[in-house]
């Protein structure tokens, strides 16, 4: 195979077509970013598990200004959804950052990741700072994890999807890489 070929990113979309020559280094660069991301999420999510978390504060004083304030402040008046958020909010960071790190489902973990800033986005509605900020960036971030396929690079996608399973049940592909 000649050089230009194993190093191609090329895509097909609405009739346009992209296509570029990364640099060597950068399946590296996709390692280092997915690791240092598992790293963000283990620890934000060990933090709170550790930790005394709860939600409510975050929730109950959503910025009227967000588009979800009012979804927030529903579910901040729930008490039993506040308490399977006080849950759902620390398991996911840890098992997404453990995915990630080990480069494994890593594109489910990479969807997750980006739902759940999306989610702190509307949370942290700062449109006076302009309308991109920190979680947002994040979610870009856990998407181009995704989108790199980053758990087949030195991760244990590249395995799983040796499996007879994912043979026998194709779609498991797109929650793999």
């Amino acid at each position: 195979m000649e050089a230009t070929s194993m190093n191609r990113l090329e895509s097909r979309l609405g009739g346009v077509t992209i296509d570029g020559r990364p640099h060597q280094l950068s399946a590296w660069a996709v390692v280092g970013l997915r690791l240092l991301m598992g790293w963000v999420m283990v620890t934000a999510g060990w933090g709170k598990l550790t930790g005394e978390f709860s939600a409510y504060g975050y929730l109950a004083n959503v910025d009227p200004a967000s588009p979800a304030s009012g979804l927030y402040g529903l579910m901040a008046a729930s008490e039993p959804l506040m308490g399977a958020v006080d849950v759902i909010v620390p398991v996911t960071q840890v098992l997404i950052g453990v995915a990630l790190i080990a480069g494994a489902f890593v594109r489910l973990a990479a969807l997750g990741a980006a739902f759940q800033m999306v989610l702190f986005y509307f949370g942290s509605w700062e449109v006076a700072g302009g309308l991109v900020n920190d979680q947002l960036v994040y979610a870009a971030v856990f998407l181009a994890l995704g989108a790199f396929a980053a758990g087949r690079i030195l991760g244990l996608d590249r395995y799983i999807e040796t499996h007879p399973i994912v043979e026998r049940y194709p779609a498991l592909r797109y929650l793999l890489g």
